[in-house]
């Protein structure tokens, strides 16, 4: 009974937050949990016809998703080196994926602004997606090489024996038993992405790249009580986070209880 009502309790906090935005950005008038009177769609018309949403999303999606897969691309490759492959400064190289963990992006966030406006890339998608993909990638290198410092060498070293080299026992034997490793980096890359909104406000001024929190960030200064079409544009900024989540939420799962590769 315990069990269930602290399944119920926490169920409760996650949905309230959700269900309380989608409700209210159908009202006129927000408040509570309650239906509404009269289903008014209003916000939704003024994010697409005001504040052009539909740009802002586009960009974003752009963005996060290309500097997700550049970031979890890389960072396996390192982190499995750095797991399974003796080489001379291997602790300092892990010891620099460590220390990342303590520079807050902010306190950086000139230096890259600086560096982009020297290579041409300021103001400009391509700029803020290889800023994003190195983004994080402490979080993602760590637990991406717990999972391969888990795994048996013997199924390696089969490999090897079989005639396989280094990167085809990588993509055919070591990928495959670490989607949910992957599953998890690729969440939290994601977030990390879609939601950052500091140093997206430093490097993009241009109005046409302007990503989905710049976005909303601007329409809130100018349309500050108009709570229905607020309502509206958070939802439309949850949407892709339950998709991704609900796409890899079975790995996920599994990266919590998966137990080893070999047995017997």
């Amino acid at each position: 009974v315990l069990r269930y009502l602290l399944m119920a309790f926490v169920l409760v906090i996650s949905l309230y937050p959700i269900l309380w935005v989608l409700l209210n950005s159908f009202k006129q008038t927000p408040g509570g949990l309650g239906l509404p009177e009269k289903w008014v769609f209003d916000g939704y018309i003024t994010i697409f016809t005001k504040l052009n949403i539909g740009q802002y999303f586009l960009n974003s999606l752009i963005v996060t998703v290309i500097s997700t897969v550049i970031s979890v691309f890389a960072v396996s490759l390192a982190a499995y080196v750095s797991a399974r492959i003796s080489f001379k400064g291997k602790s300092l190289v892990t010891l620099m994926f460590a220390s990342t963990l303590f520079i807050p992006s902010i306190s950086i966030s000139f230096p890259i602004y600086r560096l982009l406006s020297d290579l041409g890339l300021k103001d400009t998608l391509t700029g803020v997606i290889f800023v994003y993909a190195s983004l994080g990638i402490a979080v993602t290198f760590f637990i991406l090489r717990s999972y391969f410092l888990s795994i048996p060498k013997e199924m390696e070293e089969s490999a090897f024996i079989d005639g396989g080299g280094v990167s085809r026992t990588f993509v055919s034997i070591i990928v495959p038993l670490i989607k949910p490793a992957i599953a998890t980096t690729v969440i939290f890359a994601f977030l990390n992405v879609w939601n950052e909104y500091t140093v997206a406000s430093i490097l993009i001024s241009k109005n046409s790249i302007k990503t989905l929190p710049i976005g909303l960030s601007n329409f809130v200064g100018q349309h500050s009580t108009d709570w229905g079409a607020m309502g509206a544009c958070l939802v439309m900024a949850s949407i892709p986070t339950i998709v991704i989540y609900l796409i890899f939420s079975e790995q996920v799962e599994k990266a919590l209880t998966i137990g080893g590769a070999v047995k017997g």
